[in-house]
């Protein structure tokens, strides 16, 4: 017996009159989160909604997002977050194949609609009995008419209810991968998995009762901001910030006017609070406050790591993870030197090692070879996709498509991604390595390399440059720079100079599109 609701619910109990979650001048604490999670739970059972049917959410990160979340759980059903961004057609694919029974909708903005992308959704999704649209104010009657608010449909809920008793090994949360190879594919979380990802994350990063001011810019509906952030802070009583969307200079605010202790970001949020730290911004404040940082989702070059420790005094722990194992698996050991470029050794309960492509262990120090992941983190499987899961998980062991060394100590460091793996002229090329040293240039912010193709060599080498805020180079400098520092096979033929990077609602680079 085992339910992953119980986090909120042991906090409130304890904790009902801390501060659980803050947005602007919104303050809820949590006992009024538990309660309103309560009556979300006594909607659900109303409406017919059984222990494993499917509910679908889309909402930013807003109060409502957390209390619907633990909601859901409560009523024993399974949590599907889907990405804000997602259009009517790929939100229709998210429900049919979830077979969602409910949907939970934020209505949005006027340049993000999705209550009504979320609406149209459901002319396409037959399994959908029950849609209601989040409002920004409770009091308002939503963009789509006839459509029930979930102010509406909470006026009569009480807000008592006891959790429905679920299964350690019963499925909890449906994240839905990114879809880069295919289509997304729904990894099933139960959950043992949420739980002791998250009970193993709170050991490692010295996580306390009551002790944490969070600032919350990762989305919730991802399972980096989910487990490092939700799960983890309600676990230990924190209060959690929460901004919508990602505004640097809004974070930074944020940091300087509050005691925030604990920032967690992909390296982009990273690089923008770098950039946000302007001469009327007291980082000594910001600095004095901040004790943990943490890295995730994609690799964080060495040079940005160390901005980092010079303005804010801080150490980013960097770490590894996948929505399929809940995700965290590897970190930096906190108390010892880092190790730059390392995204650490295994978290408490978890194995990784290194294989080849038909499953035999890389054992060479310094050897590439692809991460592969054992543990109660590791996903269920991916729903109702039996030979999909077959193809990555075999004895327990998760292979997880990235490359990557280990040293004598055991420590691991990500190469790349094994699908943005370059072979130029037969010579394998990791977009990474480049961009490492492309940041090291002094007119040089930020850096993203994909190969492209070329007649001779196969594939040629491509990099996409965000400069310096002031600071002037062009391409064939740049180009010359590089081929003064790397290899003949490595350095980029080809420059080009822009002013933004494609990004994903998380931050990372989608250099699919770049391609």
């Amino acid at each position: 017996m085992l339910n992953l609701s119980s986090l909120l619910e042991d906090s409130a109990r304890n904790y009902p009159d801390r501060d659980a979650l803050v947005l602007g001048a919104q303050r809820l604490n949590y006992g009024q989160v538990n309660a309103q999670a309560n009556r979300v739970a006594n909607l659900l059972v109303a409406r017919g909604i059984q222990p494993g049917d499917r509910v679908a959410l889309s909402c930013p990160n807003l109060p409502a997002f957390p209390i619907i979340y633990h909601g859901i759980l409560k009523a024993g059903a399974v949590v599907v977050p889907m990405n804000v961004l997602l259009k009517s057609g790929e939100i229709a694919y998210h429900l049919n194949d979830a077979a969602a029974r409910a949907y939970f909708c934020f209505e949005g903005t006027p340049d993000l609609p999705m209550a009504a992308e979320g609406h149209a959704a459901l002319t396409q999704a037959p399994s959908v009995r029950d849609f209601f649209v989040v409002t920004a104010d409770p009091a308002a009657s939503g963009p789509i008419a006839g459509a029930e608010t979930l102010a509406q449909a909470l006026a009569a809920m009480p807000g008592d209810f006891d959790s429905v008793v679920t299964e350690a090994t019963d499925t909890a949360v449906i994240l839905y991968t990114s879809g880069t190879t295919g289509q997304p594919k729904g990894a099933e979380l139960t959950h043992a998995n949420l739980m002791m990802n998250t009970l193993a994350a709170n050991r490692l990063f010295g996580n306390l009762p009551a002790r944490d001011t969070h600032l919350i810019c990762l989305p919730l509906f991802h399972s980096f901001g989910a487990t490092v952030h939700l799960h983890c802070g309600f676990s230990t009583a924190a209060t959690l910030h929460l901004l919508p969307r990602f505004d640097a200079a809004q974070a930074v605010k944020i940091m300087e006017s509050n005691d925030i202790t604990y920032f967690a970001g992909v390296p982009t949020m990273w690089w923008g609070l770098l950039q946000a730290l302007g001469a009327n911004v007291d980082v000594g404040r910001i600095a004095d406050r901040l004790r943990l940082g943490i890295s995730g989702g994609s690799a964080m070059a060495v040079e940005l790591t160390r901005q980092i420790s010079a303005r804010l005094g801080v150490t980013v722990l960097e770490g590894y993870g996948l929505s399929e194992t809940s995700p965290v698996a590897t970190f930096s050991r906190p108390g010892e030197p880092p190790r730059e470029g390392s995204i650490g050794v295994p978290i408490w309960g978890v194995e990784a090692k290194l294989i080849d492509a038909d499953w035999n262990d890389v054992t060479a120090p310094g050897e590439v070879g692809e991460i592969a992941i054992k543990g109660p983190n590791v996903m269920k499987g991916y729903l109702n996709r039996p030979e999909a899961t077959a193809a990555v998980i075999r004895d327990g062991w998760f292979r997880t498509g990235d490359l990557a060394r280990q040293d004598a100590d055991g420590y691991f460091y990500v190469i790349d991604r094994t699908k943005d793996m370059i072979i130029r002229g037969g010579f394998n090329v990791y977009p990474r390595e480049i961009e490492e040293v492309l940041l090291t240039h002094p007119a040089i912010s930020m850096a993203a390399v994909i190969g492209v193709p070329q007649d001779s060599h196969g594939e040629e080498i491509k990099a996409f440059i965000i400069l310096q805020a002031g600071a002037e180079a062009d391409p064939a400098e740049i180009i010359a720079w590089s081929k003064a520092r790397m290899a003949a096979y490595k350095y980029p033929r080809i420059v080009e100079i822009v002013a933004a990077l494609p990004m994903t609602a998380t931050g990372k680079i989608l250099k699919r599109e770049l391609k």
